[in-house]
C-alpha cells in the first residue's frame, strides 16, 4: 500500500472514531467483515478504536451468497445476533451485507445503546470522499432544515432531465432520517449527507430513470413505471429484461414496492462513481430504494422481503408540495440556499 493511501485510511479511521461515533474509554466497537472486505480498512479502524480508549472487536464472517435476509443461511446467526446485540459500536464493513436481515433487526431492536454505521465494500477512496472534509455542523443545520420541510409537506414531486418524473405522499407515521456524521447517540447511521423519506404505502406514481441502478451494468439506463408505489414495468431493451428476470427471481411481491427515497446533499459527492454508497448521497441527486424496509422506518411492521435494492438520479429537481427546494442539481430554495453555501464552503477549509 502507497504511503498517500496509508494516511488517507488513517485519517478516515481517525475522524469516524474520535469526532464521529465520539468513542469513550472501555466502549466495544465491533467490526463485521467477510472475505469481501478490505483488511487494511478493518484493521485501521481497529487501531482507531483502540487508540481512541475503545475495546474493538472484529468478527470475521462467512461471504454470504446474497445480502440481507436471503444470506442467513451463509451466517453463524445465532452467535453472531447474541454478540452484537452487547456492543455499544457496530461497524458494518463486511462485503455482502446484514443490513435489514434477522440479525440486524435483532441487534438494532434489543441494544438500545448500539451505535451502527454500515460501510460495506466501500474503498478507502470513497470513504474519504464521503467523510472527510466539511463541517458537521454546518451539513446537520441543512439536512435538519430539510427534513422539517418534509415533514411540512403533504406531497413530494422529483423530476430531471433524463425523463424522471415521479411523485409521492409523505406520511408522518413512516421515519424520517438524515446522516451528517454524527454518531455519537444510538442511531441506525449511514453515510453522511442525504435525508431519508419513507413514503407513504401505495402513493408513488411516475417513471423513474436511473443513472445509476444496482445489479445491472454500468451504462444501463433502465426505466421503471411506478404505479401505487410498485414497480409496473422496466424499459430498457435485453438488460430491463434481466433485470426482471432478477426481481422475479426473489418469488416476493415486497421486492417491487418502493421502500425509501433519499435526498442526496453530501457536499463532496459531485460526479457518479459507480460505488452506491457514495452514489446514494450525490448532490442534488436521489436514491429510491425498494423491497425491505425495518419497522424502524415502517412502523409497526415495516415491509418485510427478501431483499433490497437501490438506484440513482442525479441533477434532480425536487418539489414539496409547489415548494421548489432543488433545480437540476442545485439548491434553488431562498432558506436553504445559505446553508447550503455554508456547508460547500466549509469543505476543506
Amino acid at each position: 500500500m502507497t504511503h498517500n493511501k496509508h494516511s488517507i485510511t488513517t485519517r478516515f479511521s481517525k475522524i469516524l472514531m474520535e469526532d464521529m461515533f465520539q468513542v469513550k474509554p472501555g466502549e466495544t466497537v465491533a467490526i463485521t467483515t467477510d472475505f469481501g472486505s478490505d483488511t487494511t480498512i478493518v484493521d485501521s479502524l481497529f487501531v482507531a478504536a483502540q487508540n481512541a480508549g475503545g475495546l474493538p472487536l472484529i468478527l470475521r464472517i462467512p461471504k454470504a451468497k446474497k445480502d440481507s435476509q436471503a444470506g442467513m443461511n451463509d451466517w453463524p446467526h445465532q452467535a453472531l445476533t447474541a454478540a452484537l446485540s452487547n456492543v455499544d459500536v457496530w461497524i458494518e464493513a463486511n462485503s455482502v451485507v446484514l443490513l435489514y436481515s434477522d440479525i440486524w433487526e435483532t441487534a438494532m431492536k434489543e441494544n438500545k445503546k448500539l451505535r451502527y454505521l454500515i460501510i460495506a465494500d466501500s474503498t478507502i477512496t470513497s470513504l474519504d470522499r464521503v467523510f472527510t472534509g466539511f463541517d458537521i455542523q454546518s451539513l446537520k443545520k441543512l439536512l435538519r432544515e430539510v427534513t422539517a420541510m418534509a415533514k411540512a409537506a403533504n406531497k413530494v414531486r422529483i423530476t430531471s432531465e433524463n425523463g424522471t418524473d415521479v411523485s409521492y405522499e409523505i406520511d408522518l407515521n413512516h421515519a424520517f432520517d438524515y446522516d451528517d456524521g454524527d454518531y455519537s447517540q444510538p442511531k441506525f447511521g449511514t453515510a453522511p449527507g442525504f435525508v431519508n423519506i419513507v413514503p407513504k404505502l401505495n402513493s408513488m406514481n411516475g417513471n423513474i430513470v436511473f443513472d445509476h441502478l444496482q445489479h445491472t451494468e454500468e451504462g444501463n439506463s433502465l426505466e421503471f413505471i411506478m404505479k401505487n408505489g410498485l414497480i409496473s414495468d422496466v424499459i430498457g431493451g435485453k438488460a430491463a429484461e434481466a433485470f426482471k428476470s432478477y426481481l422475479a427471481s426473489f418469488e416476493d411481491e415486497n421486492m417491487y414496492k418502493i421502500s425509501h427515497n433519499m435526498l442526496g446533499l453530501n457536499p463532496k459527492v459531485r460526479e457518479l462513481t459507480g460505488e452506491l454508497v457514495e452514489d446514494e448521497r450525490i448532490w442534488g441527486g436521489v436514491d429510491f430504494g425498494f423491497g425491505h424496509t425495518s419497522a424502524m422506518d415502517m412502523p409497526p411492521f415495516g415491509q418485510e422481503a427478501k431483499s433490497h435494492f437501490d438506484g440513482v438520479v442525479i441533477n434532480t429537481s425536487i418539489y414539496f408540495d409547489d415548494i421548489q427546494l432543488t433545480d437540476n442539481g442545485e439548491v434553488c430554495h431562498k432558506d436553504l440556499r445559505p446553508l447550503a453555501e455554508s456547508v460547500l464552503k466549509s469543505i476543506n477549509a
